[in-house]
């Protein structure tokens, strides 16, 4: 074999693996959107321009919250963030991403974070402030990329089962492989909340098996005041929420919405 068909094999292998990991980062499951209207939720902004899912609480909005959920599924699974807080007298929008639900798409770094900085404006636009935004896991990455970018109009952040840098998480997972070389996206929540100056409030699973704990620790020891860190004990990265109560939710936005930060 010449030097170069080598190397032509070499990148055709190393790309096939990129690929392989991006298949491991996006797990994307499609839905109609009437499949996904219920039990409070509506299509938002409207059926025909879907971006997510949105509820109302009783009474007037003291707040608006986007949750960015995790890697699988999609937004219509992650009802329980409506249920807990509208309960509090917030807006919740659940986002769904490019590819995801109804949408058509790609899900990438490029895509995920341009489609979430389009929602971010949108919801100010329609609501104002106070606007939260609340990510989850992959979530949490889109939610540090966009919201460091549109901080102008967000009042804080909380980022569940967060990592600092994918790099560190995807190393924990194929140590056997140079990722750092291999990931096309990076999403380096560490990098972009450098500069954030709002509110940020870190939750990590305490046995967190996907995004181990001490990548959450990572990130929030990076951070600027204001910040807080809370512990889930014995929770693990997808059974945290039946670990927490309504005070914990309301202790939760409390801090994002202190008007002494």
């Amino acid at each position: 074999m010449s030097k170069y068909a080598a190397q032509s094999e070499a990148t055709v292998r190393f790309t096939g693996v990129a690929i392989l990991l991006d298949r491991f980062l996006y797990f994307p499951a499609k839905a109609a959107t009437e499949e996904l209207v219920s039990g409070g939720l509506r299509a938002w902004p409207t059926p025909e321009a879907f971006r997510g899912l949105v509820a109302e609480p009783p009474g007037s909005a003291r707040a608006s919250a986007i949750v960015f959920h995790g890697n699988a599924g999609h937004a219509g699974h992650r009802s329980f963030y409506a249920a807990a807080l509208t309960r509090l007298g917030l807006r919740v929008i659940l986002a769904e991403y490019p590819g995801y639900g109804p949408r058509d798409g790609t899900p990438s770094e490029e895509t995920l974070v341009a489609d979430a900085r389009q929602t971010i404006a949108l919801a100010h636009r329609l609501y104002g402030a106070p606007l939260l935004l609340i990510g989850e896991s992959l979530g949490s990455g889109v939610a540090a990329a966009a919201g460091s970018r549109e901080r102008d109009k967000i009042a804080g952040m909380m980022l569940i089962t967060p990592w600092d840098r994918l790099e560190h998480v995807a190393a924990h997972h194929y140590p056997w492989l140079p990722v750092k070389w291999l990931l096309r996206d990076q999403y380096d929540s560490v990098t972009h909340l450098a500069s954030f100056g709002r509110s940020i409030l870190v939750v990590i699973a305490q046995r967190d098996s996907i995004v181990p704990a001490r990548f959450g620790e990572a990130l929030y020891d990076s951070l600027a005041e204001p910040r807080q860190l809370i512990v889930v004990k014995a929770a693990d990265h997808n059974d945290w929420p039946g670990r927490v109560d309504e005070t914990w939710w309301r202790e939760a936005i409390g801090f994002l919405l202190m008007p002494s930060h």
